[in-house]
């Protein structure tokens, strides 16, 4: 174990445990919130004076057949000089129309994380001119990020001119699975899918007449047809779901995006409808993202990898319409379809086979011996049902897998609704297998419009931040202290003399502690001094850890992951100090700093306690 440097701060004040402040509410107009997905993104407002409705984005230019355009494809692209030129259907099209040569200096990026920045919709539907510091802004990010990648994407947005950072409070960061339990809340029985009521043999219902999907198709196509306004309305109170559990009544939300699967555990707190987090939120990289990859992969399997590669870097318009056309067919995968599902080739992937392999695709299709996928005269891969399975079943398999192992925690035990949301839960695969495996130990419930829950459940957060009273902390969190060295208790090598007294170094002082329930507003309180006189910034490392059972900052598994920084102001001087003389002694000088680990993100504050100035005080998780 190795001595760390910056253990020299003694704990003035020790807080074993996090005491409670009131939280003020801050005027906003209007509340806007941004939902950055893998595969798509969106935009949402709603008008405080009528937070009862909630106004979508309007619609895409562009789009493609088949699919509600309410979001845009997270795509952006980038001229050759490396400016921005467009994004979402704009981007993904234009890209789609450059010539093949002109195309390769082009950067095209498509299903990562990206922001967006308009507010013009906004001013129009409001009767005034809105100003910057009426907004409030709600970004949404995976429950399972930790701090840096919350803090990364604040950042961005102050780069982008959503907020100034000299004013965070207008920008807040949201919990995907979070958001989507908040407006869970507002559900009422005709806006939902109830899995619980649809027993299935075969994929098929009982009387064997409809797709197991079809009502959930009926249910979109009548939302389709009264999306005109693009404004949907919610309940003021909780809705008639809610009406159905009684306090300490438990539900999961699984979050099933197109690049991870994010879950969290919530307790209904009756009659005021605040929920408390029961388990700190996990989740792992099993998205829609998957089926796409398992098909490429497939495609690398027939044609091989090589040719594949030489594709997409030659003819990248052209793989664009290949991964569109997969998309549309993936959407209408559903388990015990009889007939195969198409998939057009795009010509040029025909002629570039042949040219670059000198035979025909189909003759590939006969060497690779890959009887689950047939080759059609009208220029189409044929994916049967074996193949679709092969496709989704990895992905699937994982997400069921990683919602049982919750539900077998202790703290999770007794969970009455299963809550599914996200793009991918509008697959019928998905459904179908989350049905199978735990249909006989809880509700499953899916909002009807569940690609846009997040969304709206995020301006609803924006709306009333307090509506999530009780979080766990994700990890240990603390800083390396110097304590008085006790022989026989502490190890030799922690041993340090400092002006002839023995302290022990590297010991962890922890703010809070993992899978600890934190109320919202509660603080954890200590206090420092400088070192020396005339110091005028306190740096201090924050280490965390993936467990509770450590004890110093060496120990295995301890990382440091930030810095806070306490900027010190000049002293005031001492009362009856005349011209800086007399006066005696200066006192030690203590700067108490509060910090918040109840939040979406971690924040801290700090007084000079003498003065009882405000020192500004900064935590940043990106240095490392």
């Amino acid at each position: 174990a190795t001595v760390r440097n910056d253990c020299s701060i003694t704990p003035l004040t020790p807080s074993p445990s996090p005491v409670a402040i009131p939280r003020m509410a801050c005027p906003f107009s209007v509340v806007v919130a941004i939902d950055f997905g893998t595969t798509s993104s969106g935009y949402a407002f709603s008008f405080t004076q009528d937070s009862e409705a909630i106004h979508m984005m309007k619609r895409w230019e562009g789009g493609d057949p088949g699919v509600a355009n309410q979001k845009s494809p997270t795509c952006l692209l980038l001229t050759p000089e490396l400016r921005f030129h467009s994004f979402g259907f704009a981007a993904r099209d234009f890209y789609h129309d450059l010539d093949p040569e002109e195309a390769r200096h082009w950067l095209y990026f498509d299903k990562f994380k990206m922001k967006i920045h308009s507010t013009s919709e906004v001013k129009d539907q409001s009767s005034s001119v809105l100003e910057g510091d009426e907004i409030r802004w709600v970004i949404t990010v995976p429950a399972v990020w930790r701090q840096p990648a919350k803090q990364f994407m604040r950042e961005a947005a102050y780069l982008a001119g959503l907020v100034s950072p000299d004013s965070p409070e207008q920008l807040l960061i949201a919990l995907e699975p979070e958001a989507a339990s908040i407006y869970c809340r507002k559900l009422r029985l005709h806006q939902v899918l109830d899995l619980s009521l649809q027993p299935i043999t075969n994929g098929l219902e009982l009387d064997e007449s409809r797709p197991f999907d079809s009502s959930f198709r009926q249910a979109r196509e009548q939302l389709r047809r009264s999306r005109h306004s693009r404004t949907f309305l919610v309940e003021s109170g909780t809705g008639e779901l809610w009406s159905e559990l009684q306090t300490g009544d438990r539900y999961i939300v699984a979050d099933c995006g197109g690049g991870t699967v994010d879950l969290t555990v919530h307790q209904i707190e009756q009659p005021q409808g605040t929920l408390k987090e029961l388990y700190k939120a996990s989740g792992g990289p099993y998205g829609a993202v998957g089926v796409d990859l398992a098909f490429e992969a497939m495609l690398c399997q027939i044609f091989g990898e090589d040719f594949i590669q030489s594709f997409k870097a030659k003819r990248p318009a052209a793989w664009v319409d290949l991964t569109i056309a997969f998309e549309a067919r993936k959407r209408t995968a559903a388990p015990g379809r009889a007939n195969a599902l198409n998939i057009s080739l795009p010509f040029s992937f025909i002629d570039y086979y042949k040219r670059h392999r000198g035979q025909s695709v189909e003759a590939a299709l006969r060497r690779s011996n890959m009887n689950i996928v047939k080759w059609s005269s009208q220029g189409m891969l044929r994916l049967t049902q074996e193949a679709m399975n092969e496709l989704f079943q990895p992905t699937i398999v994982n997400i069921v897998k990683h919602i049982e192992e919750l539900m077998a925690k202790p703290e999770v035990h007794g969970v009455r609704f299963l809550f599914l949301v996200g793009g991918f839960a509008e697959s019928p695969m998905l459904q179908k297998a989350v049905q199978k495996s735990l249909g006989q130990t809880c509700r499953i419930i899916i909002p009807h419009d569940v690609g846009l829950t997040i969304l709206k459940g995020a301006v609803l957060f924006g709306l009333d931040p307090t509506v999530v009273r009780v979080r766990r902390c994700p990890l240990t969190y603390g800083v390396g202290v110097l304590n008085r060295f006790i022989e026989g208790r502490h190890p030799r090598d922690k041993l340090l003399i400092k002006d002839g007294r023995e302290w022990c170094t590297d010991i962890l002082d922890r703010f809070v502690s993992v899978d600890q329930s934190v109320a919202l507003g509660e603080v954890v309180r200590r206090s420092y001094t400088p070192a020396r006189l005339g110091q005028r910034k306190i740096i201090i490392n924050i280490y965390c850890s993936a467990t509770d059972d450590v004890t110093y900052i060496s120990d295995p598994g301890v990382r440091k992951c930030g810095t806070i920084t306490l900027d010190l102001p000049e002293p005031l001087p001492l009362p009856g100090a005349v011209g800086g003389a007399g006066g005696g002694v200066p006192e030690r000088r203590e700067i108490r700093a509060t910090m918040q680990f109840g939040d979406t993100e971690i924040k801290v504050t700090a007084v000079d306690v003498m003065s009882n100035r405000s020192v500004r005080a900064s935590i940043d998780f990106l240095s490392n």
